[in-house]
This record gives structure tokens, sequence and C-alpha cells, in this order.
């Protein structure tokens, strides 16, 4: 029996894999499509973690989709919230039928002379199925969905209480008037605390080093009073503007001015927190402001639970875990029942799929991104990954757009494959994701990396990418296009925006 053949196999059924098939299905409704998901459910990060609190750290009219308004009040949404919006957009588009959830892709190999990728996957009962297509696009982002960082403590195996990460959170964890201490000062340590800490006896939060934060209200109201005057869509449009250019605003800022914006954050921690806390320790970074990513807590909540004791924060070093707690460095002692390891999360590029060209493996630190979304001397294959910056979907609309023009083309041109190539060797290269956060400088050396022009370079720009994505032409001079078994495409249309 031959394989199942599709126009184009999207790997992942979170926001970026429905989000590409909504763009296919709105663009390209003849391509013929499949969603396959590793996990047996859809919703990827939204559905994978179960932690108390669990929130969107964007806004949810830049983190929604451009086609689908965002309609709850709140504008800092909770997980649950937030993975329904992701199923109803699948739900009501009929892209739910296009799904296979527990199929997961563990290899693909090109084959120029048929101009399609060969895919083997993987069932959840233990079964193996091929499937082919001529556009192969990862959508399942840049983490490790089956387990996350937890640094080697010293000690850990002598605690008597329970060790927890997030991304392994138990469903009947009882920890009601217990002791808690959460490791880590991200995004996901300034969730928990506030949620747990309405239960817990005390929650504590050790962090090695502060990071910035930023309380930014859970409704908008400036949203709220368009839905109330004006019809969704376009309420929802106007939102999404303004809260694109306030992203951009503060983030340029950041960068023009650190030393202000260091002052005005600090200055709204302060007046968010009792007379005399103790800002300078735990809330006034060594770095500047978005050389890491900022956090966003909702309505002030951490602060909230701070300023009525329910919970504090501790910043110094591990010496080692004890039976009753965690010694610290310090020479003070936490006690403990329970410890959440808010460690951060592994990176795997492109959920680890194993990729091969012609029988050549194609080593992923070797490769350079064009337009932040394919990759060079890779033929028709795309991805899709979010801004660090800014909302992750903010990135995956446009990825999606540009992807659709580019399959437009080749049907315009009678061209059946698309692979980037640099015009000229040797081209100075840097880190696919220039950041400085833990968790990426654990795993970043085995990604791609980015060049030190156009279109090699991965702005973290939503205007840069609009114009290059969205307004810019397809027919890019290292981008080419070829008819199978490597005879030229037709003569190319003159440059025009797609």
């Amino acid at each position: 029996m031959s394989p199942e053949h599709v126009d184009v196999l999207i790997v992942g059924a979170g926001v970026s894999g429905i989000g590409c098939a909504y763009h296919l299905q709105a663009e390209q409704p003849t391509k013929s499509y499949m969603i396959l998901e590793a996990r047996e459910a859809t919703g990827g990060t939204w559905d994978l973690f179960k932690y108390p609190g669990i929130r969107s750290d964007s806004d949810l009219h830049t983190f929604g989709y451009a086609f689908k308004p965002w309609r709850d009040e709140k504008a800092i949404a909770d997980g649950p919230a937030i993975l329904d919006y992701i199923r109803e957009t699948a739900t009501e588009n009929g892209i739910d039928r296009h799904i296979r959830t527990g199929h997961r892709v563990a290899g693909a190999e090109w084959s120029s002379a048929d101009a399609r990728w060969t895919v083997a996957v993987e069932r959840a009962d233990g079964t193996a199925l091929t499937v082919t297509c001529a556009w192969l696009f990862s959508a399942g982002g840049y983490y490790r969905y089956d387990g996350g960082f937890l640094p080697d403590f010293p000690g850990l195996e002598d605690f008597a209480g329970e060790v927890i990460h997030p991304q392994q959170w138990p469903e009947d964890l009882d920890y009601a008037g217990k002791r808690v201490v959460v490791i880590g000062s991200g995004a996901t340590a300034m969730t928990i605390v506030p949620a747990m800490a309405r239960e817990a006896g005390h929650v504590t939060m050790l962090q090695r080093s502060p990071t910035y934060v930023i309380s930014v209200p859970e409704k908008d109201p400036i949203a709220n009073w368009l839905n109330r005057r004006l019809p969704a869509d376009r309420a929802y449009a106007l939102t999404r503007r303004k809260n694109i250019w306030l992203q951009k605003t503060i983030y340029g800022l950041s960068q023009k001015r650190p030393k202000l914006v260091r002052r005005l954050l600090r200055s709204g921690v302060k007046k968010a927190l009792p007379e005399g806390y103790d800002v300078d320790t735990h809330f006034n970074p060594k770095y500047g402001p978005w050389d890491q990513r900022m956090c966003a807590v909702p309505d002030g909540d951490l602060f909230g639970v701070l300023s009525d004791g329910s919970a504090s924060i501790v910043t110094d070093r591990i010496a080692r875990f004890t039976p009753g707690g965690i010694a610290l460095e310090s020479g003070a002692t936490l006690e403990a029942d329970i410890v959440i390891s808010a460690t951060g999360l592994n990176l795997l590029a492109f959920g680890g799929i194993g990729l091969r060209v012609d029988g050549r493996a194609v080593d992923l630190a070797e490769t350079l991104v064009f337009k932040g979304m394919m990759l060079s001397d890779v033929p028709n294959f795309a991805f899709a990954i979010g801004y660090t910056n800014a909302s992750w979907t903010l990135k995956v609309d446009l990825v999606c757009e540009a992807f659709g023009r580019v399959l437009a083309f080749m049907d315009r041109t009678g061209a059946d494959t698309c692979m980037p190539h640099p015009a000229q060797p040797g081209m100075e290269t840097r880190p696919l994701l220039d950041f400085a956060a833990g968790y990426v400088q654990r795993a970043v050396q085995d990604f791609p990396r980015q060049g030190d022009r156009a279109p090699w370079k991965m702005p973290m720009s939503y205007a840069a990418d609009v114009k290059t994505l969205r307004d810019g032409p397809v027919n890019d001079p290292e981008l080419l296009f070829a008819r199978r078994a490597g005879v030229a495409a037709p003569e190319p249309e003159p440059a025009i925006a797609a």
C-alpha cells in the first residue's frame, strides 16, 4: 500500500499548527493537508501545563489570532480559556478533522527526484506509518515537551518532601497549609507563587537573581470600552494595533534608554510594595531591561501576596537540600514540605525531527534561517517560531501568510521545489535566538543560526517582519525555485510584492 500523501504536512497541533492550517485553508483551499500531534490532545503548551494559575504573559489581543477576535473581557487570560480558544478555532473551521493525535514525527527524508518528503511517524500504540508530502511545516515551537530542566541540586535525594517540576504537575497535589518553596524567578514562578499562596501555609520564591517585573491590567479598559461600542472585529483590530504599538514602544525604549526604563520599573515595584521593602535586592536585575524577557503580573497579584505576607522572596543561592528544606549559601535555611522547581524548560529544535536531504543528514547548527521561516539548503521545509519580545502569535500569523504566498508563486510558475541558498558563502553568523535567558543559552548551539544581513537575519521586530514577510516579494534571488530532477523552473516573474 502506498503511503498517504498530502500537499502540506503540519507537525504540531498547538497555537502555531492550527494557525497555519487556517491560513492554508483560507489562502490555498485546493491544497490537502494533515496535522500530526505527538501528544494525545491538541493545544500544545496550553494543554500540557497544569500548574496553578497558568496564564499568558502576553495580552490575548496580540497573542490571539489576527483572524479570530478574543472576546473574553480578560486580556491576560488563564490557560483553560486559551485552550478553549485554540480548540474552538480548530472546530469552527473544520481543522480538527485534519488532526491526528498520538502521532510523533521521528524523521523526514527529502527526495529531489520525487520533489517530496517521506516522513516516518510513530503512533502512541507503538505502530509506525509513513506519510509523504510536498511541504513539511514545523509548528511545534522550540520547547521539549517530555521534560523540563532540573538542575543538579546537591543533596536533592535527602529531601523528605515532594519535588515537582511545573511541566509534570500532579493533578492531585494537596498543598493546603503546607510550606512551599518555588525555585525560579521567571514567568512560571511568578504565576505559581500568587496562585498557591491562596491555600498554602506560606510560599517562598527562591531566586538566584532578580527579574524585571511590571504590573499590567488583567482587563484592558480600552479594549472592553471598544467592545461595547464597535463590532467585535473592528474593536479587536484596533486593540491589537494599540497593543502592538505598545509592545514595540516599550521594547524600543528599553533598548535606547535602559537606565530610564530601569528607573520606571523600579518605581512601579516600589509603589506596589509596603514601605521599606527591599526592592533593590529582589527586583533590581544586573542586566538591562529586555535583555531577558520581562515578567508581567496581572493586577500586581505577585505584589499583593508579598504585601499580605502569604508569600515572600528570598534572593540567595542553594548550598544543598536537607531533609527538611533547603540550606542557602548565606547560611539561612528554608523549611519546606514541597519544592517547585520552576527552573526553566529544555529547548528542542523542530521537535527533534531528524531531517535528511537526498541521503544527507541535515546538521541544523550548520544551516541558516531565511526570513525567519525556512532553512538554507533544505527544500520545501518551513517553520514558525514566535517572538521573544512580543506575542508569539504575531510572528506565526506573518509566517503563515508568507507561506501561502510561496505556495501560490510555485503554482503560478510551475515550480515544485523551493530552497533558500546564500548567494555569498562565508557569511558572519550569530545564534538564532540572541537572548541571554538561561534556557536559551543551554541549547542554542544545536539550533540553526542567523546571518548578518537580510534575508538571513531573524529580527525580533513585528514591523520589520511585516515589511519582509507581508509586503516583500516572494521571488527573492536567494530563494531558488525549480522543477523536479533539477530542471529549472520557468523564467521567474519580476520582483513584485506578493
